[in-house]
């Protein structure tokens, strides 16, 4: 750091022989995983297959909402005029750039509809006067219609404020700013809208006798939160590998640590407010998903989101040495992207096992989507800058302190 303030050093570029290890080997693995998979729920009869969907749900969501609160992350830099993020921002935007794979790999779920989704069956909505009630909004057409629109609002969005900041690598712009800014407030407010209806279509709907007003802020504060958990990671993989040493600061470390414990937090208030008040009610309509979730079996995963997702990482990551220490960091950032996964698995899969049931599929469905996110990322991490290098406030973000 100079007299007159921090100076940008670093390499921008990351080496792709760096990175290569973990896009082929994400690739071959995720690639093997989804095969291994496919083929062994589809040869296994008709209860396996349904185990695959139900399997493979429970893995897509949590990599889906992490991708889609990436996107969004940017748009909030932007939005509140944030200097502190300039540093991370690239990071968080190549992992939205996943944004069409995850299209790509919910394909899956479109296939298997009339497995995961009781509503998109004729007979049984014409015998179901709730069902039959909802049938204007759960219908397969209008299902698939909708997924089209979520993508193409999210690829829009995404692709439109990763090309102006690549644009102002080149250029050095100020303008490309003052742009991206006049379109964060509309889209702040097409990704709350899609988001929601996102996780009141694709999990919510599982159940479809029931649901829940807070879900689609529930299913955000858990998204925000596994973002920020791989942003940790993201981060602390870039600088393990000798790469902006000197751009991402310890600083940069413990902001994002404040803030995955933050929605961490956040996901505990909304998860709690949704059963407080399903527990004061006592309507049988609305019980009946805790009741469900709470018993043969269910509860001890119940027990550990409590524990695992809020009280242990509550203690641990409210220490500002912990977010500053990059193995502390970096532990509490796994641990919560398993919880994070655990929260969706726990929403989606008792309503195909009433009974608490581990199946392989469950570990190999994880791993074909976890490993082909991973590789997708690092891939795009060798492309382009790993910072926005020209953005005017990059100085700004290496130079600030945490005084919290």
């Amino acid at each position: 750091m100079s007299a007159h303030g921090p100076v940008f050093r670093d390499n921008p570029k990351l080496d792709p022989a760096v990175a290569g290890t973990l896009v082929k080997g994400g690739y071959a693995v995720g690639g093997l995983a989804l095969l291994i998979s496919v083929a062994g729920g589809f040869a296994g009869g008709e209860e396996t297959r349904k185990q695959f969907f139900f399997s493979y749900l429970a893995a897509y969501m949590p990599f889906v909402t992490i991708t889609v609160c990436a996107m969004f992350f940017s748009v909030l830099h932007h939005l509140v005029r944030a200097s502190w993020s300039t540093a991370v921002r690239r990071v968080a935007e190549n992992i939205a750039g996943n944004i069409p794979l995850m299209a790509v790999l919910f394909i899956p779920v479109l296939l298997g509809m009339h497995d995961l989704y009781h509503w998109s069956h004729h007979d049984a909505v014409e015998h179901d006067p709730i069902l039959k009630g909802k049938s204007g909004y759960l219908s397969p057409a209008f299902f698939v219609a909708r997924a089209v629109v979520f993508f193409v609002i999210w690829f829009a969005i995404q692709h439109f404020f990763r090309k102006n900041s690549l644009a102002q690598d080149e250029s050095g712009d100020v303008s490309l700013t003052y742009k991206m800014r006049r379109l964060a407030p509309i889209s702040t407010l097409l990704f709350a809208l899609t988001i929601s209806f996102a996780a009141f279509d694709w999990s919510m709907s599982t159940s479809p006798h029931w649901f829940s007003t807070i879900y689609g802020v529930f299913t955000f504060a858990g998204g925000m939160m596994g973002f920020f958990a791989a942003l940790a990671l993201g981060i602390l993989w870039i600088t393990g590998r000798g790469a902006l040493t000197s751009t991402l600061t310890v600083d940069n470390f413990h902001d994002v640590g404040k803030l995955m414990w933050g929605f961490m937090v956040f996901w505990t208030y909304t998860g709690f407010s949704q059963y407080f008040l399903i527990w004061y009610g006592n309507i049988p309509e609305e019980t009946i998903y805790y009741i469900t979730r709470q018993n043969n079996g269910w509860m001890s995963v119940f027990i550990l989101l409590v524990v695992g997702h809020f009280f242990a990482p509550f203690w641990i990551l409210m220490s500002r040495h912990t977010k500053r220490s990059r193995a502390m960091l970096g532990a509490g950032a796994a641990w919560l992207l398993l919880m994070h996964y655990m929260d969706h698995y726990f929403m989606v899969m008792p309503v195909l096992h009433h009974h608490l049931h581990f199946h392989w599929l469950d570990l190999t469905t994880l791993i074909a989507v976890g490993g082909l996110f991973v590789a997708a990322w690092a891939q795009r991490t060798v492309k382009h800058n790993l910072v926005p290098v020209k953005d005017p406030q990059l100085l700004a973000s290496m130079g600030y302190e945490n005084a919290v």
